[in-house]
């Protein structure tokens, strides 16, 4: 973590957060040494769906194929600071990001300032194609503390190859916008990172993406491995270097997944993830809320969390997590640090 973002994250912490945050880590390894689900505290950490809606066709995402079979739509914010109330003295953070592109929704502004007003550090994430001036403004007056931008390419072929629809040159510029309307306000926030995420038509540029970040005034650049959704015959998305691959190749010559899925999951225990009208879900690999956990508009988050669905849920992934169809495609152990 660098300085930069470090002290962001030290001007929002409080006692009572820390506090939670320690109940909360404790009954995690209560409950992998027991095997039986603990919970005490409430979430350290939330994702919050601004809207579904995207402008892209990105070829491994749920909004780019418009493939939900939920119902979709846009967060409605008086619904969201209901929501909010209930937990917003012990939550330490909220991602305003789970499918979609969340500054489509006019008024997600309102929302992160709310958030931060309430001492709760704010982060979303940007294919970054509508940062023009006015909306480079409500971000930085927002207080948001995190902006994650994703620049899957240096070249414009390379980039939409992945980013289908998109135009480098345009986020590019709104990069170049974002952060001079940081220096006009003399703002340390949001802080920027390049999200690059590595497949085989890019990864050759992955040294360029750290240039790029350099000149362009980014704080930093992260390597993401991509999920691929039918890898087992492989795909020409799968990187070659293996390092920068969520799966590895059998003798077989079909791949399957590095991550030995183990019966515990730190996500569980800290982070739900709530869609635009209201369910929360595990975690972000249930894109199509296939698992609600609970609904809220019938119950706060407070009661939801330790509600018979999910300590259920908790209590199956430590039986068997690889019988959880959306944890057989998972991450955890296989990130790429940068």
């Amino acid at each position: 973590m660098k300085t930069k973002e470090l002290i962001l994250i030290l001007r929002k912490l409080r006692i009572k957060k820390l506090w939670n945050a320690f109940k909360i880590l404790s009954s995690y390894y209560v409950s992998r040494i027991t095997a039986k689900p603990v919970s005490w505290g409430l979430p350290i950490c939330i994702a919050v769906e601004p809207t579904t809606a995207c402008n892209l066709r990105c070829p491994e995402c749920p909004s780019g194929l418009r493939s939900f079979t939920r119902p979709t739509g846009n967060l409605k914010i008086a619904q969201f600071k209901q929501w909010l109330d209930p937990v917003k003295d012990s939550l330490w953070s909220i991602h305003f990001y789970f499918q979609g592109e969340p500054f489509i929704h006019p008024q997600i502004h309102e929302a992160i300032r709310y958030a931060g007003q309430a001492g709760i550090y704010t982060m979303s994430s940007t294919n970054g194609h509508f940062l023009d001036a006015e909306q480079c403004e409500k971000i930085v007056r927002s207080g948001l503390d995190k902006l994650i931008i994703s620049i899957d390419g240096t070249t414009q072929e390379t980039y939409e190859s992945y980013r289908i629809g998109g135009e480098l040159k345009k986020v590019l510029e709104g990069v170049e916008c974002l952060v001079e309307t940081k220096k006009k306000w003399k703002s340390r926030s949001p802080y920027l990172i390049f999200q690059f995420l590595v497949v085989r038509p890019n990864e050759h540029q992955i040294p360029e993406i750290y240039k790029l970040a350099k000149q362009y005034g980014v704080d930093e650049v992260k390597l993401k491995t991509a999920q691929i959704y039918n890898y087992v015959n492989g795909s020409n998305l799968i990187p070659e270097q293996d390092i920068y691959s969520r799966y590895k190749k059998n003798e077989s010559g079909s791949y399957q997944l590095k991550n030995k899925l183990q019966n515990h999951c730190w996500k569980l225990w800290h982070s739900p993830v709530i869609t635009w009208d209201g369910k929360v879900v595990p975690c972000c690999f249930d894109k199509d809320a296939q698992h609600v956990l609970g609904t809220l508009d019938q119950h706060n988050l407070e009661a939801i969390w330790n509600n018979e669905a999910y300590q259920k849920f908790r209590t199956d992934l430590m039986q068997s997590r690889k019988s959880i169809d959306i944890c057989k495609n998972c991450t955890e152990g296989t990130k790429v640090w940068a």
